[in-house]
């Protein structure tokens, strides 16, 4: 075998030399059915095949044909023999013509030509397979491929399929491909079959021994991509999908853009529509400032607000790690911008005086916020500093330095709230409805839930216990939250911002609440992996100040509709600036007198200021006995039919 390597091209050439003689031999005989060649054909044929020896190996060598590797040959390095091949019937009929040899006539040249061609291709695709099928063979032993289904059998799949067979064929196994198109079903990508729709994943998953789906559908909705997430989860199959950009299809190292499913694919939302041309109005050639925008949500809006071109972006934040993160980033995408990344604390009034002299901002999202709510039962006071005191300074600087618009972000942690953390943003909604009484400013909230992806949210943490090995640790079973993504929230955000005229709280639609435990689940098998089998999920009990079920709107508010069907406004509160002030006073004494350790004393000033915070416990309880009542409502008036793989039961 080293000898033939060695002298590969040697062998190559003879054997060329060879099919170009037989061809000519074989050539006359299909043109003139002539077997007897007598003397004089003898020397024609002699002259005609040194000459086409000749012609063809200098061509065939011009065109670095033994210069490739055999193995790796495809389509382009054929169509180049095929024009070696012509070009050499054309040069040889040429000299023919033009020097009068005796030679063969046209017809035999070119019949010989053609065969030539079809046996030079011929035989190097042979030589190919046999090589490929020798090297799969001697690693299948050692190789334990995986089975790969595709879904989408488009342009993105085909180029999927390409990467595959040619740079990692020995990791993976196509076992076919799934499309919508029932009119595709059965035919071929590069000799992979499509075996049916969506609706044949679970049965071919089952058959083929599917280890790992691809998902490359980039042109779909997002509904109909939860909906196939969905029906793969029932596989108990690892999912990785393809991010929908028509530059992935272009990228020749297109594995390489795979990622794993998020939980945000299983929302289904539809695209979020936007006014952009009243948001553009506010924030073009305006200066903007950012209160927390090294946070998750005041990043997004920083990235947000440069879409719109403003005079300048000025970022706060305390935490000097993210704030560089954010102001990088922004500098990389926008190198003409102005951007201003300020360490800061919203704490510090004169310090907020300074930056709002220096800058005058036009508008300002105040995003500084301590979140965390177990974090904030622990440490109330600094929650009461951060997040109240906090924004009543960035309040009154916005009313001292004209700004035109504040817009407060807050939460439905906000309603009814049974932490400290809910309860001072509460407080924050209130400050913000009190000044724009007494102000020219115009002030307004935004209040949405759980961001997914966002600092402290439960799903990173969820992927790191999976990660880990489990188990997936959730407080209650029947906890739900709110999720929205974060740029789908700060995009609402900025939306509302253009609908505000003062003392509104914007609340948006979070769509419908999510089970903590069934994201669990999804995540999970999302990682090709079965709940409580592989990785345990874990139930370790309420949280202090946890609700298990969130709201957006308190009893004595009401919504109203907006412009956009994502965001209402809930019924402006009677609450003016003195009340506010004689609160803020009752606070300030607290932090004067108390320490963390203080709580129960925290925690009765905190009711005598909020009306609506209340005892998580006590609400916890009150919601579960609804949560019965109405499920036992709904299994009088319903059958429900249960089914658990063939067998089916029905309750009455």
């Amino acid at each position: 075998m080293k000898l033939i390597k060695k002298y590969r091209n040697v062998l190559l050439r003879i054997l060329d030399i060879c099919i170009i003689v037989v061809a000519y031999f074989i050539a006359e005989m299909i043109i003139n059915n002539n077997l007897n060649i007598g003397s004089e054909l003898t020397v024609t044929m002699l002259n005609t095949i040194i000459l086409a020896i000749i012609v063809y190996s200098v061509i065939l060598n011009l065109f670095r044909t033994y210069k490739n590797i055999t193995r790796y040959e495809n389509g382009n390095d054929y169509l180049i023999y095929v024009l070696a091949c012509l070009l050499s019937y054309t040069i040889i009929m040429t000299i023919k013509e033009v020097f009068n040899l005796p030679i063969l006539e046209m017809r035999i040249n070119l019949v010989a030509a053609l065969i030539i061609v079809t046996a030079l291709i011929g035989y190097r695709v042979t030589i190919r397979m046999i090589l490929i099928q020798g090297h799969e063979t001697s690693h299948d032993e050692n190789i334990n491929k995986k089975n790969v289904l595709i879904i989408g059998a488009g342009d993105a799949a085909k180029t999927v399929i390409g990467t595959l067979k040619t740079t990692m064929k020995n990791t993976y196994n196509i076992v076919g491909l799934v499309d919508d198109n029932i009119n595709k079903v059965n035919y071929a990508i590069s000799g992979n079959k499509i075996l049916g729709t969506r609706y044949d994943i679970p049965r071919i998953c089952n058959e083929k021994k599917v280890d790992v789906i691809f998902f490359t559908i980039s042109n779909i909705s997002n509904k109909d991509r939860k909906d196939i997430l969905e029906i793969c989860q029932q596989t108990q199959t690892k999912v990785r999908i393809l991010p929908g950009t028509t530059d992935l299809i272009n990228n020749k190292n297109i594995m390489s853009n795979f990622r794993d499913i998020e939980i945000e694919d299983l929302l289904g939302r539809d695209p979020i529509k936007l006014d952009n041309k009243n948001i553009g109005k506010l924030i073009e050639n305006k200066v903007v400032l950012v209160t927390g925008g090294g946070g998750s949500i005041g990043s997004e809006l920083c990235r947000q607000v440069m879409k719109y071109n403003p005079k300048e972006l000025v970022i706060v934040d305390i935490y000097e790690n993210n704030l560089y993160d954010i102001e990088q980033e922004l500098r990389m995408n926008y190198p003409e911008a102005k951007i201003d990344a300020i360490v800061a604390s919203v704490r510090d009034k004169e310090r907020l005086n300074e930056i709002f002299e220096e800058f005058k901002p036009y508008l300002v999202f105040h995003a500084a916020a301590h979140k965390h709510v177990p974090l904030m039962e622990t440490s109330p006071l600094e929650a009461i500093k951060n997040n109240v005191f906090g924004t009543h300074n960035v309040v009154n600087c916005t009313d001292e330095y004209n700004v035109k618009r504040f817009i407060l972000i807050s939460t439905d942690k906000a309603v009814n709230p049974t932490n400290i953390m809910g309860a001072t943003k509460r407080l924050c909604e209130m400050i913000v409805q009190a000044k724009n009484k007494v102000s020219k400013t115009e002030y307004a909230a935004v209040r949405f839930g759980n961001v997914l992806g966002s600092n402290g949210s439960v799903v990173p943490l969820f992927k790191k216990q999976i990660a880990s090995g489990g188990p997936v640790t959730v407080t209650h079973k029947d906890i739900t939250r709110f999720f929205m993504t974060i740029p789908e929230a700060v995009s609402l955000v900025l939306q509302a911002m253009s609908y505000a005229k003062g003392g509104e709280i914007f609340v948006l639609d979070m769509g419908e609440p999510v089970k903590i435990y069934d994201m669990a689940e999804k995540l999970i098998k999302l990682s090709g992996l079965e709940p409580n089998v592989d990785i345990e999920i874990k139930i370790t009990g309420l949280r202090p100040g946890e609700k298990l079920y969130e709201e957006i709107l308190m009893a004595e508010e009401g919504l109203e509709a907006t412009k956009h069907d994502k965001i209402h406004i809930a019924e402006p509160m009677n609450i003016n600036m003195d009340m506010i002030e004689s609160k803020l006073q009752k606070l300030n004494d607290l932090l004067e007198t108390s320490d963390n350790e203080d709580k129960d004393k925290i925690k009765n000033v905190i009711k005598q200021i909020v009306p609506t915070f209340r005892d998580g416990k006590q609400l916890n309880e009150e919601k579960m006995k609804e949560y019965v009542m109405k499920n036992e409502e709904n299994i009088k008036d319903n059958s429900v039919e249960v089914v658990e793989h063939k067998k089916v039961e029905v309750i009455a």
